[in-house]
């Protein structure tokens, strides 16, 4: 079956190109030119992956990816984007993108962060699921991706809790930005770094006792974080 895209983009001749390329490729391919019926088409065709612009009549592409993920809709998220400025990929990121493209940009890095996002997806879920983990009086359930403290649930957004359990997964490794971000958001290249900080201050609010004083979720200065059980 082949992998179903969907391309929300207001440029018409943009969007011609990118889903002539898309389907080439052998991607089935739908294409909207507005905010509003993109998260419409979304909802109701739940694609393999999406593509959004982020500059769009109706509602912007920010508004979308939220409503999406509010819905619990989970596959990948490419933004395109002329933005380059980091408060953008900041807040993208913090509504759980999973990569962006910068405007104007070349075809064939755009069909490898296509291809990346999907093998990823695939890999992720054809993966055996490890078992639940405790720790302090933190428990974690990575099968139904819920977190309970002192027997309450916690309310994490997504990426912080994909960011803990990688942190978990690598109990007492020092884990730099670059590596929590390759591990978790899938870039290759220290895109931004500061998403991860603010991941970090998100996970230490929820489950540290004393969130200025963390005894599980530790700063190792000028290197990265590291996770300890205790």
């Amino acid at each position: 079956m082949r992998p179903r895209l969907l391309l929300v983009e207001d440029n018409e001749q943009l969007a011609a190109g990118i889903v002539h390329n898309l389907e080439l490729e052998g991607y089935e391919v739908t294409w909207v030119a507005n905010g509003t019926d993109g998260l419409r088409t979304a909802r109701e065709e739940v694609p393999d992956l999406l593509i959004l612009d982020i500059m769009l009549p109706g509602m912007d592409g920010f508004q979308v990816l939220k409503a999406l993920r509010q819905d619990g809709l989970r596959f990948p998220v490419l933004i395109l984007t002329a933005r380059g400025e980091e408060a953008d990929k900041v807040r993208g990121f913090r509504l759980d993108a999973d990569q962006y493209v910068i405007k104007p940009f070349g075809l064939l890095e755009l069909l490898e962060r296509v291809r990346s996002l999907l093998r990823r997806a695939n890999n992720a879920a054809g993966e055996a699921t490890p078992a639940a983990f405790r720790f302090g009086s933190v428990e974690v359930d990575t099968r139904a991706r819920t977190v309970r403290r002192d027997g309450r649930d916690v309310s994490l957004t997504p990426k912080a809790f994909d960011l803990l359990v990688a942190l978990a997964s690598n109990e007492g490794r020092v884990m730099s930005r670059l590596d929590l971000l390759r591990e978790v958001w899938g870039h290759r290249a220290a895109v931004v770094t500061r998403t991860v900080d603010s991941h970090i201050s998100e996970l230490r609010q929820k489950i540290e006792d004393d969130p200025a004083n963390p005894i599980h979720i530790l700063t190792v200065w000028k290197v990265g974080y590291r996770f300890e059980s205790r």
